[in-house]
């Protein structure tokens, strides 16, 4: 159908009359867009996780990851049964339909062949040392190991670069991802992780393509030795969509731990935002990464003292490096609720939004394996797989300068997950999805959420059996921008919220507001939009906003809570019989997030 459509708009010659031709163009772009619209309201939700790391990432090799490489990783994702490292049999209940293998671009490959003692390898004499320290089975060593391979990143500059290991480790890599690949099945997407840790503090992105072997092989990834400020990745990204015709964008992750950088109102070289960086960091980065092992995202209690839920598994004492403790005025930078406000100030300053973004989970683990609920969850490292050791196991503890802070085993947390609504389950239809943030986090359970807000919503709307088709007839989802107001009435909104199938009933669903008051501040509030504090399957919500400014730049968005329920170090310890640690809360409150909604008068 489409290019018959793009037929019509031919340029028909010197003589063609100039307003027929504008008319069928304009006629052939609203058929397009009728289209696509059509297209884009056929969806379905897809779950999967856009953050895994294998042996391929230096870090996940040096704490016991030997074995489990892209190849395990995409087998257990899609459901198959894979023995981990302490021989335990490591499976999914429920396979993903998705999954994106992000290794670390920085010395991505090395570690097993420094392992394996390979011959380019030893060669070099840092290398050759650090494969003397691994080998030598001291846990010291191993370490010390480790923070030479972190003093490198941190530092910008690598001890080994061999251009050749790089083609061969990326090319091998491309062609594993594209040989899982089954379209309409179980999805492979390419991708790696720029590793960038200036001072120690954490501007980390997962960078996901669209394309396949042929496209994504051409070019090595980008790491934070080839630059370490995200500028330099964004430029990288245009070189690479420029040179090959792909689709490439990136995800940040884990603001909490880069002490008050993520999430600035300058760049990076300190310079105010303008509406050139802006329109730049909005195109590449469309998504945040708002939950994972490493901590919650989404809210901080010292930034929002009136919500009862923003204390969440919030890790937030220093850098990922550790080595220099928080500052209470960081965390304004740090965590999404507050870098959305920061993005609506913006806008009014510089007249585009950089933090217009949605919101995703994903999990950080470095074992190979996409396991987070609380019930099967595999651990951050290979050395945290379950058992007794990580209920009493520190992680690290004191930055190199002497700052005292500790992080333990069982302060990681079991989350999280990305849920998509696309057309279907292919590399085009969920990149597209995700580009237009059609898609939402959970810290673990597939709870199911979509919304619509729009201006004529009815409260029998949210109960209809085509609630989806009025949702996308007669409003925006998630993701979405509501233009100007045709009245004075605040939006209205369609929300369905329904349990996981094998988890805890929902116990509310809430909207989460952001607005600019007069002074041009902007303001949050929180509404419960519906309550059943025992629980329930699911809700079928309307709301209305009853405090609605036609002229105030706006976003909301969802979040759902589940009853409590044991945390994942609670159920680890009933299993092994002993007592859970008393550092962290017997139970949990697991919960969703959706991509906001904007409002631009």
């Amino acid at each position: 159908m489409i290019p018959s459509l793009l037929g019509r708009s031919r340029w028909r010659g010197p003589g063609t009359d100039m307003r027929s031709h504008i008319t069928d163009c304009f006629l052939t772009v609203i058929l397009l867009f009728t289209v696509l619209t059509a297209q884009a309201r056929d969806t379905r939700l897809f779950w999967g996780d856009t953050h895994l790391h294998t042996n391929n990432s230096p870090d996940a090799s040096l704490n016991g990851n030997f074995r489990i490489g892209p190849e395990d990783a995409f087998r257990f994702a899609r459901g198959e049964a894979v023995t981990g490292h302490s021989g335990a049999t490591a499976k999914l209940e429920r396979p993903l339909d998705f999954l994106v293998v992000s290794d670390h671009a920085e010395y991505l490959g090395l570690l097993p062949r420094v392992r394996a003692g390979d011959s380019l390898i030893m060669k070099n004499e840092v290398t050759r040392r650090w494969h003397d320290l691994i080998e030598s089975g001291d846990e010291e060593q191993t370490w010390k190991a480790m923070f030479e391979v972190l003093d490198d990143i941190v530092s910008n500059k690598p001890g080994f670069d061999d251009t050749q290991i790089r083609h061969s480790t990326w090319g091998r890599f491309v062609q594993v991802a594209d040989s899982y690949n089954e379209p309409g099945k179980f999805t492979t997407f390419i991708g790696y992780e720029w590793t960038s840790m200036p001072q120690g503090n954490n501007l980390h992105r997962v960078v996901i393509y669209r394309d396949g072997a042929e496209k994504a092989g051409k070019m090595l990834p980008f790491s934070a030795f080839d630059g370490d400020v995200p500028e330099q990745l964004w430029a990288f990204l245009e070189q690479y969509e420029a040179a090959t015709g792909g689709k490439v964008f990136a995800i940040p992750h884990n603001g909490n731990m880069s002490n008050g950088r993520m999430f600035e109102e300058t760049d990076f070289t300190g310079n105010p935002i303008d509406r050139n960086y802006a329109t730049t960091r909005s195109r590449w980065e469309p998504l945040y990464e708002v939950t994972q092992i490493k901590g919650d995202g989404e809210a901080h209690p010292q930034l929002s003292p009136d919500d009862p839920f923003a204390d969440f598994e919030n890790w937030d004492r220093g850098n990922i490096a550790v080595t220099t403790a928080k500052q209470p005025g960081m965390f304004r930078y740090e965590y999404a609720r507050p870098a959305l406000k920061t993005g609506l100030e913006l806008e009014q300053r510089v007249g585009v939004n950089p933090y217009r973004f949605g919101l995703i989970g994903s999990s950080d683990a470095h074992t190979g394996f996409a396991a987070v609920a609380e019930q099967n969850y595999w651990g951050k490292f290979s050395v945290y797989e379950p058992g007794l050791h990580r209920l009493t196991h520190q992680t690290a503890t004191k930055g190199k300068n002497g700052q005292a802070f500790d992080i333990w085993a069982y302060e990681l947390v079991a989350s999280g997950y990305a849920g998509v609504w696309a057309t279907e389950n292919t590399r085009a239809a969920l990149f597209d999805a995700m580009q237009r943030r059609e898609v939402y986090a959970t810290t673990g359970p597939r709870i199911r959420l979509q919304f619509f807000a729009g201006w004529d919503f009815l409260p029998t709307d949210a109960d209809a059996d085509d609630f989806a088709a009025t949702g996308y007839d007669q409003g925006v989802p998630m993701g979405g921008v509501l233009g100007a107001a045709p009245a004075t009435a605040g939006p209205t909104f369609i929300i369905n919220a329904l349990k996981d199938p094998q988890g805890v009933p929902l116990q509310r669903v809430q909207v989460v507001k952001g607005w600019l008051d007069e002074t041009g501040a902007a303001r949050e509030q929180i509404y419960d939009v519906a309550l059943v504090e025992s629980g329930t399957v699911g809700f079928h919500s309307y709301w209305q906003d009853p405090a609605f400014d036609p002229r105030a730049h706006a976003f909301y968005y969802l979040r759902v809570l589940e009853v409590p329920k044991p945390r994942w170090t609670t159920l680890e310890a009933q299993r092994l019989n002993v007592a859970p640690p008393q550092r962290v809360p017997a139970e949990i409150q697991d919960r969703a997030y959706s991509s906001p909604v904007w409002y631009s008068p």
